[in-house]
């Protein structure tokens, strides 16, 4: 003789199920729920269709588990891989352009004295200056149409900085680090602001800043 389920056992089924769809990062502990149902709370003997249908709940439970593990390992993936892209990247920025203390650029400007501490107001109107003159091509910390300006005195000499404010053009023409740079930045060419020694020289001191 075959007795039915509790009344709100097919209820609670369907609950879990649906619970288990809605909430993807619990696939797997609703899907040993719903496991758990079928068999250790399957005390009661149920009817052919009831079974069937329990069959299917989880059958279907499964196959969006596999499924949701599938796209994780996609997503883990395609991370790593741009991960790598940006390394490479970056490598061959470094290689492209050369770090370079030595050089001094091309211009008016054949010495720079630096003290040890920052000029608060020079480094305040150099700022006034960037934003004004500089941020639709730089920023500090992000490469742009031009490159991150911050820690540019790791790379380039005070007096090369001051002459590429100052004498972009000639330096674009002339000078080996300058025609680095237009080549990997995709030819973008830095602009003649007319900016005048002195600016230039509180334009270096915000950059120290940086």
């Amino acid at each position: 003789m075959l007795t039915t389920s509790p009344p709100n056992l097919t209820k609670k089924i369907k609950f879990d199920f649906f619970k288990a769809l809605l909430k993807k990062g619990f696939l797997l502990s609703s899907f040993f729920i719903l496991f758990f149902n079928y068999t250790i709370a399957g005390v009661y003997t149920l009817a052919p269709y009831q079974i069937a249908m329990k069959k299917s709940l989880i059958m279907l439970s499964a196959a969006v588990l596999m499924a949701s593990c599938g796209e994780k390992k996609k997503e883990e993936a395609g991370f790593q891989m741009n991960r790598t892209k940006k390394e490479i990247t970056l490598k061959k920025e470094k290689e492209a352009v050369p770090v370079d203390l030595s050089n001094k650029g091309i211009g008016a400007v054949t010495s720079v004295s630096l003290s040890e501490n920052l000029d608060p107001d020079m480094v305040s109107l150099g700022q006034e200056i960037f934003e004004v003159k500089c941020t639709a091509c730089h920023i500090p910390n992000q490469r742009m149409i031009g490159p991150a300006v911050a820690g540019v005195l790791e790379r380039r000499s005070p007096e090369w900085v001051m002459n590429m404010i100052m004498n972009p053009t000639e330096m674009i023409k002339k000078d080996p680090i300058a025609k680095a740079l237009l080549k990997e930045y995709n030819n973008a060419i830095m602009l003649n602001q007319n900016v005048n020694q002195e600016d230039a020289r509180a334009l270096l001191e915000y950059l120290r800043s940086l």
